[in-house]
């Protein structure tokens, strides 16, 4: 079928650990990259939360960057620093059923 480059879904999982997010400047973004065990290269992040919010700082972008690891990029549009505190975060991957190459992933 034209247009499928990795077929089915294989899988979708939720993550739930905590993480410490660094310091994001005035009005910019920031990416981060968090150890997320059991992510495979390939995977797809599909939404990540914080269960607890801080005022002024937004996620506005996540990605796998690599096995093991999710860049999350944090958002602050407001006049000063914001460190937020370390927290339960909630990452959903969705791990495609085969590559491009038509391998399954193990």
């Amino acid at each position: 079928m034209q247009g499928i480059i990795d077929g089915n879904i294989g899988g979708i999982y939720v993550v739930s650990l905590t993480l410490d997010p660094a310091s994001v400047a005035t009005i910019t973004a920031a990416e981060q990259d968090f150890t997320v065990p059991g992510v495979l290269a390939g995977d797809i992040a599909v939404q990540v939360t914080m269960t607890t919010a801080t005022e002024g700082l937004g996620i506005a972008g996540f990605r796998v960057k690599a096995a093991n690891t999710v860049s999350v990029t944090f958002v602050n549009p407001t006049a000063g620093a914001i460190n937020a505190a370390a927290g339960n975060f909630k990452i959903v991957i969705m791990r495609p059923e085969s590559d491009l190459y038509g391998g399954v992933p193990s």
